[in-house]
């Protein structure tokens, strides 16, 4: 006879009361973030999604070995942007003037927050995050597109809490940022196919 999992999900908050150190204190090998006591279990990103996630890493890495402007990393990284809010975007990047935002277990809002749109749920990454970024004063915000293969890069303006799309680079452009003025990274090169 085989026993059921369930009675070890009562050792745990219920849906709505998980608190930020109930959330931390979850020890998991899965995309989970929380969001007004509630946990969201993500789905586990395609091959061409991490494609993309090394892709841009490694370029903005290199870019800031040579500049020396914060520091960046890539998701799994808890990222609280209030309490009672933590999101896990595909990288993150902090200027040197906010490394008071790193702790080990999370990090505080960055200044860069980067999702790889998922085709089964892009509402969430285009509306909900988007706007909870804005809230929390991320600076700028990428949206990229791997199935039009566009990134949306998005400002937010001082003193607001809703972002301006900078600007949409499609086919044949070149990816420029406003963090990183000099940074440029071909989406021909971005979106190749392996």
């Amino acid at each position: 006879m085989t026993e059921l999992a369930y009675p070890i999900a009562e050792l745990f908050p219920p849906q709505g009361q998980w608190s930020d150190e109930d959330y931390l204190a979850l020890e998991t090998n899965k995309f989970i973030e929380l969001s007004e006591g509630r946990l969201e279990v993500l789905e586990m990103p395609s091959d061409f999604h991490q494609v993309i996630v090394g892709r841009l890493y490694l370029a903005i890495a290199l870019f800031l070995k040579q500049h020396l402007l914060g520091r960046l990393r890539v998701a799994p990284l808890r990222v609280r942007l209030w309490a009672g809010k933590f999101r896990e975007p595909d990288l993150i990047f902090v200027t040197n003037t906010h490394i008071d935002r790193i702790h080990e277990v999370y990090w505080d809002a960055p200044d860069l927050a980067v999702e790889i749109l998922s085709p089964d749920f892009p509402e969430r990454d285009r509306v909900k995050k988007k706007d909870e970024y804005a809230r929390a004063k991320i600076s700028e915000y990428w949206i990229v597109d791997p199935v039009a293969k566009t990134v949306e890069v998005y400002t937010l303006p001082m003193e607001t809490t809703e972002y301006e799309l900078n600007r949409k680079f499609g086919e044949g452009e070149t990816l420029v940022s406003v963090q990183f003025p000099g940074f440029e990274l071909a989406l021909a090169e971005l979106f190749a196919e392996e």
